[in-house]
Protein backbone atom coordinates (compact mmCIF):
# COMPACT_ATOMS: atom_id res chain seq x y z
CA UNK A 1 0.00 0.00 0.00
CA UNK A 2 2.84 2.62 0.63
CA UNK A 3 4.30 2.02 -2.31
CA UNK A 4 1.40 2.58 -4.21
CA UNK A 5 0.81 5.82 -2.24
CA UNK A 6 4.74 6.97 -2.88
CA UNK A 7 4.11 6.21 -6.61
CA UNK A 8 1.25 9.19 -6.67
CA UNK A 9 3.69 12.04 -5.39
CA UNK A 10 5.31 11.89 -8.86
CA UNK A 11 2.30 12.62 -10.86
CA UNK A 12 2.07 15.01 -13.51
CA UNK A 13 -0.74 17.93 -13.54
CA UNK A 14 -2.09 16.02 -16.09
CA UNK A 15 -1.55 12.73 -14.90
CA UNK A 16 -4.18 12.03 -12.12
CA UNK A 17 -7.36 10.25 -10.68
CA UNK A 18 -10.44 11.62 -9.44
CA UNK A 19 -13.71 9.85 -9.76
CA UNK A 20 -17.03 10.16 -7.82
CA UNK A 21 -16.73 6.34 -6.14
CA UNK A 22 -14.03 4.83 -4.23
CA UNK A 23 -12.09 2.41 -4.76
CA UNK A 24 -14.21 -0.61 -2.82
CA UNK A 25 -10.98 -2.54 -1.82
CA UNK A 26 -10.02 0.82 -0.16
CA UNK A 27 -13.00 0.95 1.56
CA UNK A 28 -13.25 -2.64 3.23
CA UNK A 29 -9.53 -1.98 4.24
CA UNK A 30 -11.01 1.72 5.83
CA UNK A 31 -13.87 -0.03 7.47
CA UNK A 32 -12.23 -2.96 8.77
CA UNK A 33 -9.42 -0.18 10.29
CA UNK A 34 -12.52 1.88 11.80
CA UNK A 35 -13.73 -0.87 13.45
CA UNK A 36 -10.14 -2.13 15.34
CA UNK A 37 -10.02 -1.74 18.93
CA UNK A 38 -9.71 1.98 19.96
CA UNK A 39 -5.79 1.24 21.24
CA UNK A 40 -4.89 -0.79 18.38
CA UNK A 41 -5.72 1.96 15.65
CA UNK A 42 -4.15 4.58 17.39
CA UNK A 43 -1.04 2.69 18.00
CA UNK A 44 -0.81 1.75 14.12
CA UNK A 45 -1.88 5.22 12.92
CA UNK A 46 0.75 6.95 15.12
CA UNK A 47 3.56 4.47 13.54
CA UNK A 48 2.86 5.16 10.11
CA UNK A 49 2.77 9.44 11.39
CA UNK A 50 6.20 8.58 12.43
CA UNK A 51 7.22 7.18 9.41
CA UNK A 52 6.33 9.34 7.30
CA UNK A 53 6.45 12.68 9.41
CA UNK A 54 9.35 11.70 11.58
CA UNK A 55 9.96 15.46 12.51
CA UNK A 56 6.00 15.67 14.20
CA UNK A 57 5.59 19.38 13.07
CA UNK A 58 2.23 20.61 13.62
CA UNK A 59 1.68 22.90 10.42
CA UNK A 60 -0.73 26.35 11.54
CA UNK A 61 -3.12 27.72 8.88
CA UNK A 62 -5.60 30.65 9.14
CA UNK A 63 -8.78 30.79 7.25
CA UNK A 64 -10.12 34.10 6.57
CA UNK A 65 -14.15 34.79 5.39
CA UNK A 66 -13.64 37.44 2.83
CA UNK A 67 -17.10 37.36 1.72
CA UNK A 68 -19.70 36.57 3.97
CA UNK A 69 -23.38 35.32 3.68
CA UNK A 70 -25.99 35.43 0.77
CA UNK A 71 -24.86 32.34 -0.21
CA UNK A 72 -27.56 30.70 -2.53
CA UNK A 73 -26.78 26.87 -1.35
CA UNK A 74 -28.99 25.06 0.99
CA UNK A 75 -25.90 23.34 2.78
CA UNK A 76 -27.78 21.64 5.96
CA UNK A 77 -24.81 22.77 8.23
CA UNK A 78 -24.10 26.05 7.16
CA UNK A 79 -25.17 29.54 8.55
CA UNK A 80 -23.99 31.86 5.62
CA UNK A 81 -26.77 29.87 3.38
CA UNK A 82 -29.45 32.88 2.62
CA UNK A 83 -32.52 30.06 2.87
CA UNK A 84 -31.49 30.04 6.75
CA UNK A 85 -31.87 32.78 9.36
CA UNK A 86 -28.92 32.72 11.52
CA UNK A 87 -27.12 35.50 13.54
CA UNK A 88 -23.99 35.77 11.40
CA UNK A 89 -22.89 39.00 10.59
CA UNK A 90 -22.45 39.08 6.56
CA UNK A 91 -20.58 41.16 4.59
CA UNK A 92 -19.56 42.22 0.85
CA UNK A 93 -16.13 41.15 -0.73
CA UNK A 94 -13.29 42.70 1.60
CA UNK A 95 -11.06 45.37 -0.35
CA UNK A 96 -7.46 43.61 -0.90
CA UNK A 97 -5.53 45.88 2.28
CA UNK A 98 -7.96 44.40 4.80
CA UNK A 99 -7.31 40.91 3.66
CA UNK A 100 -3.48 41.68 3.63
CA UNK A 101 -3.74 43.21 7.07
CA UNK A 102 -5.91 40.06 8.59
CA UNK A 103 -2.39 37.76 6.50
CA UNK A 104 -0.15 39.43 7.96
CA UNK A 105 -1.68 38.97 11.48
CA UNK A 106 -1.79 35.33 11.18
CA UNK A 107 1.53 35.19 9.95
CA UNK A 108 2.77 37.19 12.87
CA UNK A 109 1.20 34.23 14.72
CA UNK A 110 2.71 31.66 13.34
CA UNK A 111 0.65 30.75 10.50
CA UNK A 112 2.28 29.39 7.46
CA UNK A 113 -0.68 29.11 4.93
CA UNK A 114 -3.46 31.59 5.07
CA UNK A 115 -6.75 30.62 3.34
CA UNK A 116 -9.27 32.78 2.04
CA UNK A 117 -13.23 31.90 1.68
CA UNK A 118 -15.55 33.60 -0.25
CA UNK A 119 -19.70 32.28 0.44
CA UNK A 120 -20.40 32.27 -3.11
CA UNK A 121 -22.21 29.28 -5.37
CA UNK A 122 -18.89 29.99 -7.71
CA UNK A 123 -17.20 33.06 -8.50
CA UNK A 124 -18.66 36.19 -9.72
CA UNK A 125 -17.03 36.75 -13.44
CA UNK A 126 -15.33 40.60 -13.08
CA UNK A 127 -13.97 42.92 -10.49
CA UNK A 128 -14.70 40.88 -7.39
CA UNK A 129 -12.82 37.63 -9.23
CA UNK A 130 -10.23 39.93 -10.18
CA UNK A 131 -9.70 41.22 -6.20
CA UNK A 132 -9.19 37.61 -4.90
CA UNK A 133 -6.37 36.94 -7.46
CA UNK A 134 -4.52 39.88 -6.57
CA UNK A 135 -4.86 39.14 -3.00
CA UNK A 136 -3.43 35.71 -3.46
CA UNK A 137 -0.50 37.90 -5.35
CA UNK A 138 0.13 39.90 -2.40
CA UNK A 139 0.00 37.24 0.59
CA UNK A 140 1.58 35.01 -1.80
CA UNK A 141 4.69 38.01 -1.50
CA UNK A 142 4.69 37.58 2.00
CA UNK A 143 6.16 34.16 1.98
CA UNK A 144 3.05 32.24 2.81
CA UNK A 145 1.53 29.34 1.13
CA UNK A 146 -2.07 30.43 0.01
CA UNK A 147 -5.42 28.62 -0.60
CA UNK A 148 -9.06 29.97 -1.68
CA UNK A 149 -12.36 28.51 -1.32
CA UNK A 150 -14.76 29.86 -3.43
CA UNK A 151 -17.23 27.53 -4.53
CA UNK A 152 -17.37 25.78 -8.12
CA UNK A 153 -15.00 26.62 -10.37
CA UNK A 154 -14.24 26.27 -14.62
CA UNK A 155 -11.48 25.07 -16.02
CA UNK A 156 -10.79 29.31 -17.00
CA UNK A 157 -10.88 30.03 -13.60
CA UNK A 158 -9.14 27.41 -12.17
CA UNK A 159 -5.90 28.17 -14.87
CA UNK A 160 -6.74 32.63 -13.07
CA UNK A 161 -6.05 30.81 -10.32
CA UNK A 162 -2.93 29.31 -10.79
CA UNK A 163 -1.73 31.93 -12.63
CA UNK A 164 -1.71 34.55 -9.62
CA UNK A 165 0.38 31.83 -7.93
CA UNK A 166 -2.23 30.08 -5.95
CA UNK A 167 -0.84 26.70 -3.94
CA UNK A 168 -3.95 25.11 -2.57
CA UNK A 169 -8.03 25.04 -3.50
CA UNK A 170 -10.04 24.28 -0.48
CA UNK A 171 -13.58 22.56 -1.88
CA UNK A 172 -14.85 19.96 0.83
CA UNK A 173 -16.81 17.50 -0.57
CA UNK A 174 -18.56 17.30 2.91
CA UNK A 175 -20.26 13.87 3.50
CA UNK A 176 -20.15 10.34 1.28
CA UNK A 177 -21.69 10.31 -2.06
CA UNK A 178 -24.60 8.03 -0.69
CA UNK A 179 -25.11 10.97 2.31
CA UNK A 180 -25.03 13.89 0.07
CA UNK A 181 -28.35 14.37 -1.06
CA UNK A 182 -29.50 14.25 2.95
CA UNK A 183 -27.23 17.44 3.53
CA UNK A 184 -26.75 19.56 0.19
CA UNK A 185 -29.82 19.48 -2.70
CA UNK A 186 -28.63 22.67 -4.92
CA UNK A 187 -25.48 20.99 -6.05
CA UNK A 188 -24.51 17.63 -6.65
CA UNK A 189 -21.21 15.20 -5.09
CA UNK A 190 -20.61 15.25 -9.45
CA UNK A 191 -20.62 19.27 -9.17
CA UNK A 192 -18.23 19.03 -6.45
CA UNK A 193 -15.66 16.14 -8.32
CA UNK A 194 -15.56 18.28 -11.28
CA UNK A 195 -14.11 21.36 -9.58
CA UNK A 196 -11.68 19.26 -7.99
CA UNK A 197 -10.80 17.90 -11.47
CA UNK A 198 -9.93 21.25 -12.43
CA UNK A 199 -8.31 22.10 -9.67
CA UNK A 200 -6.04 19.28 -10.73
CA UNK A 201 -5.29 19.80 -14.51
CA UNK A 202 -4.24 23.64 -13.42
CA UNK A 203 -1.50 22.14 -11.12
CA UNK A 204 -2.82 23.23 -8.09
CA UNK A 205 -2.66 21.30 -4.60
CA UNK A 206 -6.47 19.84 -3.28
CA UNK A 207 -7.57 20.45 -0.13
CA UNK A 208 -10.26 18.44 0.63
CA UNK A 209 -12.17 17.03 3.81
CA UNK A 210 -15.37 16.65 5.05
CA UNK A 211 -17.85 16.97 8.48
CA UNK A 212 -18.70 14.32 10.83
CA UNK A 213 -21.30 14.83 13.23
CA UNK A 214 -24.16 15.49 10.29
CA UNK A 215 -25.99 12.15 11.03
CA UNK A 216 -23.88 10.14 8.82
CA UNK A 217 -23.11 6.34 10.11
CA UNK A 218 -19.50 4.94 10.56
CA UNK A 219 -20.08 3.58 6.89
CA UNK A 220 -20.55 6.93 5.40
CA UNK A 221 -17.33 8.20 7.42
CA UNK A 222 -15.25 5.56 5.79
CA UNK A 223 -16.93 6.08 2.43
CA UNK A 224 -15.63 9.80 2.49
CA UNK A 225 -12.01 8.17 3.77
CA UNK A 226 -12.34 6.05 1.31
CA UNK A 227 -13.02 8.84 -1.77
CA UNK A 228 -9.98 10.66 -0.70
CA UNK A 229 -7.77 8.13 -0.15
CA UNK A 230 -9.21 6.89 -3.39
CA UNK A 231 -7.62 9.68 -5.54
CA UNK A 232 -4.23 9.41 -7.36
CA UNK A 233 -2.69 12.20 -6.10
CA UNK A 234 -4.25 11.85 -2.95
CA UNK A 235 -5.81 15.09 -1.34
CA UNK A 236 -2.28 17.41 -0.27
CA UNK A 237 -4.38 18.62 2.43
CA UNK A 238 -7.52 16.61 4.07
CA UNK A 239 -9.57 19.13 6.98
CA UNK A 240 -11.92 17.18 9.07
CA UNK A 241 -14.51 19.25 10.62
CA UNK A 242 -16.68 18.34 14.27
CA UNK A 243 -20.14 19.82 12.92
CA UNK A 244 -20.39 23.42 14.80
CA UNK A 245 -24.75 23.22 15.37
CA UNK A 246 -25.49 26.67 14.56
CA UNK A 247 -28.82 27.89 15.62
CA UNK A 248 -31.07 28.34 12.20
CA UNK A 249 -29.98 25.98 10.53
CA UNK A 250 -30.90 22.69 9.85
CA UNK A 251 -28.65 20.93 11.64
CA UNK A 252 -28.81 22.94 14.83
CA UNK A 253 -30.33 20.28 17.03
CA UNK A 254 -27.99 17.24 15.91
CA UNK A 255 -26.76 15.19 18.37
CA UNK A 256 -22.92 15.55 18.64
CA UNK A 257 -20.56 12.88 17.36
CA UNK A 258 -18.94 10.96 19.90
CA UNK A 259 -15.27 12.65 20.54
CA UNK A 260 -13.70 9.11 19.54
CA UNK A 261 -15.53 8.24 16.50
CA UNK A 262 -13.77 11.48 15.69
CA UNK A 263 -10.33 10.27 16.59
CA UNK A 264 -11.05 7.03 14.86
CA UNK A 265 -11.50 8.45 11.52
CA UNK A 266 -8.44 10.83 11.74
CA UNK A 267 -6.45 7.52 12.62
CA UNK A 268 -8.05 6.06 9.76
CA UNK A 269 -7.32 8.81 7.08
CA UNK A 270 -3.95 9.00 8.16
CA UNK A 271 -3.44 5.28 8.18
CA UNK A 272 -4.76 5.63 4.03
CA UNK A 273 -3.24 8.66 3.08
CA UNK A 274 0.18 8.68 4.73
CA UNK A 275 1.49 11.78 3.02
CA UNK A 276 -1.41 14.13 3.35
CA UNK A 277 -1.96 16.86 6.04
CA UNK A 278 -4.61 15.94 8.53
CA UNK A 279 -6.24 19.32 9.53
CA UNK A 280 -8.20 19.62 13.06
CA UNK A 281 -10.75 22.70 11.32
CA UNK A 282 -13.94 23.86 12.74
CA UNK A 283 -15.36 22.64 15.88
CA UNK A 284 -12.44 22.87 18.10
CA UNK A 285 -14.33 24.99 20.20
CA UNK A 286 -16.02 22.05 21.21
CA UNK A 287 -13.33 19.79 21.68
CA UNK A 288 -11.91 19.52 25.01
CA UNK A 289 -7.68 19.97 25.04
CA UNK A 290 -7.39 16.46 25.83
CA UNK A 291 -9.37 15.60 22.92
CA UNK A 292 -7.38 17.61 20.64
CA UNK A 293 -4.38 15.95 21.70
CA UNK A 294 -5.90 12.66 20.91
CA UNK A 295 -6.74 13.74 17.63
CA UNK A 296 -3.05 15.36 17.28
CA UNK A 297 -2.07 11.91 18.74
CA UNK A 298 -3.92 9.76 16.12
CA UNK A 299 -2.01 11.40 12.73
CA UNK A 300 -3.55 14.79 12.88
CA UNK A 301 -0.70 17.34 11.80
CA UNK A 302 -2.72 20.19 10.82
CA UNK A 303 -4.80 22.80 12.95
CA UNK A 304 -6.57 26.00 11.67
CA UNK A 305 -5.54 28.46 14.20
CA UNK A 306 -6.56 31.93 15.20
CA UNK A 307 -9.86 33.47 16.69
CA UNK A 308 -12.72 32.43 13.91
CA UNK A 309 -12.91 29.75 10.87
CA UNK A 310 -15.02 31.47 8.35
CA UNK A 311 -17.98 32.16 11.14
CA UNK A 312 -16.73 29.35 13.57
CA UNK A 313 -15.27 30.53 16.57
CA UNK A 314 -11.80 29.03 17.94
CA UNK A 315 -9.56 29.10 20.93
CA UNK A 316 -7.30 31.81 19.77
CA UNK A 317 -3.57 31.84 19.30
CA UNK A 318 -2.81 32.22 22.89
CA UNK A 319 -4.55 28.84 23.38
CA UNK A 320 -2.84 26.89 20.29
CA UNK A 321 0.48 28.42 21.02
CA UNK A 322 0.39 26.31 24.45
CA UNK A 323 -1.63 23.49 23.09
CA UNK A 324 1.32 23.08 20.17
CA UNK A 325 3.95 23.47 22.71
CA UNK A 326 2.38 20.55 24.59
CA UNK A 327 2.46 18.02 21.81
CA UNK A 328 5.87 19.09 19.85
CA UNK A 329 8.22 20.38 22.58
CA UNK A 330 10.18 18.26 25.71
CA UNK A 331 8.50 18.69 28.74
CA UNK A 332 10.70 21.71 30.23
CA UNK A 333 10.87 23.83 27.15
CA UNK A 334 7.14 23.83 26.94
CA UNK A 335 6.94 24.67 30.67
CA UNK A 336 9.59 27.16 30.05
CA UNK A 337 7.78 28.82 26.68
CA UNK A 338 3.89 28.75 28.66
CA UNK A 339 5.43 31.08 31.78
CA UNK A 340 6.95 33.14 29.19
CA UNK A 341 3.68 33.34 27.28
CA UNK A 342 1.84 34.31 30.38
CA UNK A 343 4.26 36.79 31.69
Amino acid sequence: MTEELNSTCSKSSHDFKIDENYDESIYQQALALYNKPFLQLIQLSASVHREHWPEGDVQRSALLSIKTGHCPEDCSYCPQSARYETDIQKHPLMEVDDILEKAKAAKDNGATRFCMGAAWRKPPRGEQFDRVLTAIEEVKKMGMETCVTLGLLNADQAKQLKDAGLDYYNHNVDTSKDYYDKIITTRKFADRVNTLRHVRENGISVCCGGILGMGESGEDRMKLVAFLASQSPQPESVPVNFLVRFEGTPLEHQEEVDVLEFVRTIAVARILMPFSRIRLSAGRMDMSREAQILALSAGANSIFSGEVLLTSPLPGYTFDNKLLDDVTLPRNAGRANQSEALQ
